[in-house]
């Protein structure tokens, strides 16, 4: 079995559908006090699949941010990555080898690497984790899930995070339809309220960085209605400018929904490779169903410019009414997609004390 690594430059990151892996995700972040790093990493697929020949090789970019806790400590992060996906079984085994073969090349003071991997859940795909209704339940409890991850590991060292941090569930559309299957796969009220909206003189545009107080604004009003932590302005801001690196496969469009002049829902659309993003929505309390309007042109605009799927990138991991973001659900789901579940964050650590320390503070955080 083979994991190599090779240094890379972060514009020299090939475009992907997965935005956190991306030569944009990485500027962005950079101005959020990550130190982005690039990598080639080539993989024996002996090392992805069982029955591989160990001959033939998997080489993918790979982005890994560099985070400080103190000037001294430091640890690294993976968002949505690697993209390479092995089958259930030899997950942790990759995941060590990755770990073990990427530790040089962080700085001395690196604690732990964090996997937030966007590859699907192991216990989607069983039975025993739905019920009765067909929603899925959720993945086991930690100890559960370390002790099958770890399998066939050399030092059982891939622990569960405490939590999670880019969206765990989401759905996913599937853009080679054409426009009228897309609506055909909707709920009946989806189609409706979208309908309504557009016959009530909803409009729908792309603006620019100027309009970005209107966005604040609905923004603002969502997360308190929501109780969501609150972004600051230049965080949206920097979105919007750092589009130097569209040459690389990611534009970012800013849509607004207005009636008579007043904006009443805005959303950040991504397009990455072949994959349009809702990356961030907000809306006003009497949105007079614009945020369904907004959704489908949206949906329309991600599969004009190439795309062949959409990802409504956050969701309930079910339609349980005491989960947080069962509204958001509902109104996804409405849209006809699939529901996927990912694996979430894992952890390596590099050193034992200084993790648990700083899980705790993560845990009373």
């Amino acid at each position: 079995m083979i994991c190599k690594l090779k240094k890379k430059e972060i514009e020299d990151i090939r475009p992907t559908n997965i935005l956190p892996q991306t030569t944009y995700w990485a500027k962005v972040k950079s101005k959020q006090g990550f130190k982005p790093n690039g990598f080639e990493l080539t993989v024996s697929k002996d090392l992805l699949f069982n029955s591989a020949n160990n001959l033939v090789n998997n080489t993918d970019d790979l982005l890994v941010l560099i985070r400080y806790i103190n000037h001294n400590i430091c640890y690294a992060y993976v968002p949505y990555g690697p993209k390479t996906e092995p089958c259930f079984e030899n997950q942790g085994v990759f995941l060590e080898q990755l770990s073990e073969a990427i530790k040089p090349y962080l700085p001395p003071g690196c604690i732990f690497i964090r996997y937030d991997l966007m590859w699907q859940n192991q216990w989607a795909v069983e039975d025993d984790y739905f019920d009765k209704s067909g929603d899925w339940k959720g993945p086991p409890e930690s100890q559960i899930q370390e002790f099958r991850v770890n399998y066939k590991t050399a030092k059982w060292n891939l622990k569960k995070s405490p939590g999670d941090i880019l969206p765990k569930n989401t759905f996913f559309l599937d853009l080679t339809l054409k426009e009228q299957d897309l609506l055909y796969n909707m709920r009946f009220n989806t189609r409706y309220n979208i309908k309504r909206a557009i016959n009530n003189g909803i409009r729908v545009k792309e603006y620019g960085a100027g309009q970005i107080g209107d966005w604040y604004k609905l923004y603002q009003e969502t997360a308190l209605r929501h109780n969501m932590p609150l972004q600051n302005e230049n965080f949206f801001a920097t979105m919007l400018r750092n589009q130097d690196s569209a040459q690389n496969g990611v534009h970012i469009k800013m849509l607004m929904a207005d009636l008579e002049g007043k904006f009443l829902a805005s959303m950040f659309l991504a397009l990455s490779n072949k994959r349009g993003i809702y990356l961030y929505g907000a809306s006003s309390s009497n949105n007079k169903m614009a945020s369904y309007a907004l959704q489908w042109e949206s949906i329309k605009i991600a599969k004009s410019c190439g795309c062949t799927e959409y990802d409504m990138f956050g969701s309930a991991p079910n339609l349980s009414h005491t989960h947080p973001l069962h509204g958001v659900h509902v109104y996804k789901k409405g849209f006809g997609g699939n529901l996927f579940h990912r694996m979430g964050c894992w952890d390596y650590p590099y050193k034992q004390k200084d993790y648990e320390l700083f899980k705790l503070q993560e845990l009373h955080n």
